[in-house]
């Protein structure tokens, strides 16, 4: 299943809206330039919604891990939300889930910041 990205701004807070499988391939690059975008378009305060994201490879982790690298290079800061239960497991897993701030709902996560 390809990966549908739609971006939008919530006042001063960039949201990130992903859909399908974000893996190896296509898909990781189409990830990786979108928030490369975001960052270079000025967005300090970046929400991933990961709610729609059904498959999730070891490459779509590390795109993940390499938004929260250009985010920090940037002075920027992410927060995920929504995480389906296969995701989360993966981050903890992974122990990613120390790194990330994670968020039930898209209203906590634009808060938190």
């Amino acid at each position: 299943m390809p990966l549908r990205i739609e971006t939008r701004q919530l006042e001063d807070v960039t949201l990130i809206e992903c859909e399908g499988h974000l893996r190896l391939g296509e898909t990781s690059s189409m990830f990786r330039n979108t928030f490369r975008e975001s960052v270079k378009a000025g967005a300090k305060k970046i929400v991933i919604d990961l709610a729609g994201v059904e498959y999730m490879d070891s490459t779509g982790i590390g795109e993940l891990v390499g938004a929260h690298s250009i985010a920090g290079a940037a002075g920027a800061r992410i927060k995920l939300v929504r995480l389906p239960e296969k995701v989360a497991n993966l981050l903890r897993l992974t122990r990613l889930s120390t790194v990330f701030q994670i968020h039930e709902t898209v209203e906590e996560g634009v808060a938190a910041f």
